[in-house]
């Protein structure tokens, strides 16, 4: 070879080089005699919040026809990411556009990926866009039926989706719900050893903050002469689904002197104490004032330490007294949190989006004969021995004795009455914070009476002044079930995805979950009409803006409105006798 063709050969591969360092965010490198691969899939690419599975396919071309694998190859948030040889990219963790984890934080995710064919490769800078999904369809689903007196769901912390179901009864048993079969054998069979009378029974449940390591649960029951127990088993070391009926041990008992008004809720805040909801003894207007007096636990809110033993004497009372409980010292029992409660039986923590908060108690507290009403407390340090008021009030409203401006009041409360803004019993619920973005941070709550579904923002109950019917979303149409219906809803509950379901006493279960978005402006045909003579019917009066509109005397379909109108028509079907 020449000199003359050694350099223009040194300034070919030079320019070659050159070429495959520089434009559209590439770079390269190559072996003599043999081209790097050059991507021919885009630099950038925009992807909705919540993606699972892959979402851009990497693609290159090799003009020596060797084979192409993929790889990543850096990026500040590379570690965001996986990607096969073959070129299919994914996150690791599906992305929150209201959270995101980019290292720029403004939801521009960059990454470097190399394509090579084995001798010599090509790398290019990737820009990943997460666009919001500002709603999400949903649907109510029946999970089960037939049921006897369901009244709580919890969710089994072991990952496999499944959830506990109690009954009023004393039967907790495992609920698969995506086949809706429960597991052959219960967990604990309580029944025919409590009093079910009135409002007695199985009525709360908690599994133990260590329950991977402890496999513990705790229960609030009524025994056989109407006492509250809060009570502890453990399940059994050769089958984590069963419990252990031997390993019971009492926690607590409080005599009950009537068959109403026992509360019922238990649960755990984030620093692993129990929190125990009493009501305030029964009978009509608290006849024995329990509910002002510091002194008993009728008609309060418990905090307790299930970690040690304060009183080791007594049989009846295993647990320690946190320190900072208001009346830890003195003022009262030292195991009160809060006080002036009627019939606080349901009741959620709420730890915010994604966990990251310390923790709100929200409280529905069965009124009288006027007013129902929801209470929050804000967190550990809304320690100062917080008082709703009952039964100087009830709600906002004078019921008896002198008033007391130190009582706090209501986050929110709705009267008596029927229609879908009113009701007799509240059911308090559970903040949302599952897969379906346009619930997450609403409270949802229900009247037991009345069978209505609400929501609230949760962030405006923890305003200055109470919430009232007024500010409620109606949640009977876009909650509608695709079977079944909600004639007494008794309680919220979640599994560990944060999906949300709801209990109806009358033996069925539903659950909220995520559903494909209806086909923008489809049409529905009456059965043997054309559209042109579409009837319009309650549906329409009835739009909330997803529901139903007319547009030229034709019914468009959005959002629920299908929950709405195959309700009409499956009515109208059985009406006829089809």
């Amino acid at each position: 070879m020449t000199p003359r063709n050694a350099r223009m050969l040194l300034f070919a591969a030079g320019a070659l080089a050159l070429a495959a360092c520089g434009g559209s965010g590439t770079s390269g490198s190559i072996t003599f005699g043999n081209t790097p691969p050059s991507f021919t899939s885009p630099s950038s690419v925009s992807v909705q919040e919540d993606t699972t599975g892959a979402f851009y396919n990497a693609t290159a071309t090799d003009i020596d026809g060797n084979a192409i694998s993929y790889a990543i190859d850096g990026g500040e948030d590379a570690s965001q990411f996986r990607i096969t040889t073959a070129g299919a990219l994914s996150f690791a963790v599906p992305p929150d556009f209201e959270v995101p984890t980019d290292i720029g934080g403004n939801n521009q995710y960059q990454v470097t990926l190399r394509a090579s064919d084995g001798s010599a490769s090509t790398a290019m800078a990737l820009t990943v866009t997460v666009t919001d999904r500002s709603s999400l369809a949903f649907r109510v689903r029946r999970v089960a039926s037939g049921i006897s007196s369901p009244v709580f769901v919890a969710p089994v912390p072991d990952n496999s989706g499944r959830v506990y179901v109690g009954e009023l009864a004393g039967l907790i048993r495992i609920l698969s719900p995506g086949t809706g079969t429960f597991a052959t054998t219960p967990v604990l069979d309580l029944r025919g050893q409590l009093s079910t009378n009135g409002e007695r029974g199985l009525l709360g449940f908690a599994t133990s903050p260590d329950f991977a390591s402890s496999g513990q649960f705790f229960v609030f029951v009524t025994d056989p002469v109407g006492t509250i127990e809060v009570r502890r088993y453990t399940m059994s070391a050769a089958n984590r689904d069963i419990a252990d009926p031997a390993s019971m041990r009492v926690i607590l008992r409080q005599p009950h002197p009537r068959t109403n008004h026992n509360g019922g809720w238990i649960g755990f805040d984030r620093a692993g104490f129990l929190y125990v909801a009493i009501g305030d003894g029964g009978g009509a207007g608290d006849p024995d004032n329990n509910g002002q007096n510091r002194d008993t636990w009728l008609g309060k809110i418990l905090r307790i330490d299930i970690t040690r033993d304060s009183f080791p004497g007594d049989d009846t009372r295993n647990y320690g007294i946190p320190t900072d409980n208001p009346f830890a010292q003195a003022g009262g029992a030292p195991e009160v949190w809060a006080l002036g409660l009627r019939n606080p039986f349901r009741a959620s923590f709420d730890f915010g989006p994604f966990g990251t908060g310390e923790g709100g108690l929200i409280l529905g507290d069965v009124g009288e004969n006027t007013v129902e009403e929801i209470n929050v407390m804000v967190g550990p340090t809304d320690n100062g021995g917080v008082n709703f008021g009952w039964s100087v009030r009830e709600g906002t409203l004078q019921f008896k004795g002198a008033d007391d401006p130190s009582f706090r009041l209501p986050a929110a409360q709705y009267l008596h009455g029927t229609g879908d803004r009113a009701g007799s019993s509240i059911i308090g619920g559970v903040v949302y914070r599952g897969p379906v973005e346009s619930l997450r941070g609403q409270y949802l709550f229900a009247d037991f009476i009345e069978g209505n579904l609400w929501s609230l923002p949760i962030d405006a109950m923890y305003g200055s002044t109470p919430l009232t019917a007024a500010d409620f979303t109606v949640r009977n149409t876009s909650f509608a079930p695709d079977a079944g219906a909600f004639n007494n809803p008794v309680a919220f509950g979640t599994d560990q995805s944060g999906n949300v379901y709801i209990v109806d006493l009358d033996g069925e279960i539903f659950i909220i979950e995520s559903a494909p978005a209806p086909v923008p402006g489809q049409r529905l045909r009456a059965r043997g009409q054309s559209q042109a003579v579409v009837t319009r019917h309650w549906c329409g009066e009835a739009w909330d803006g997803r529901t139903v509109r007319w547009i030229g005397g034709e019914m468009v379909i959005g959002g629920q409105g299908f929950v709405c109108v195959r309700k009409y028509y499956d009515e109208l079907a059985a009406k006829e006798g089809r």
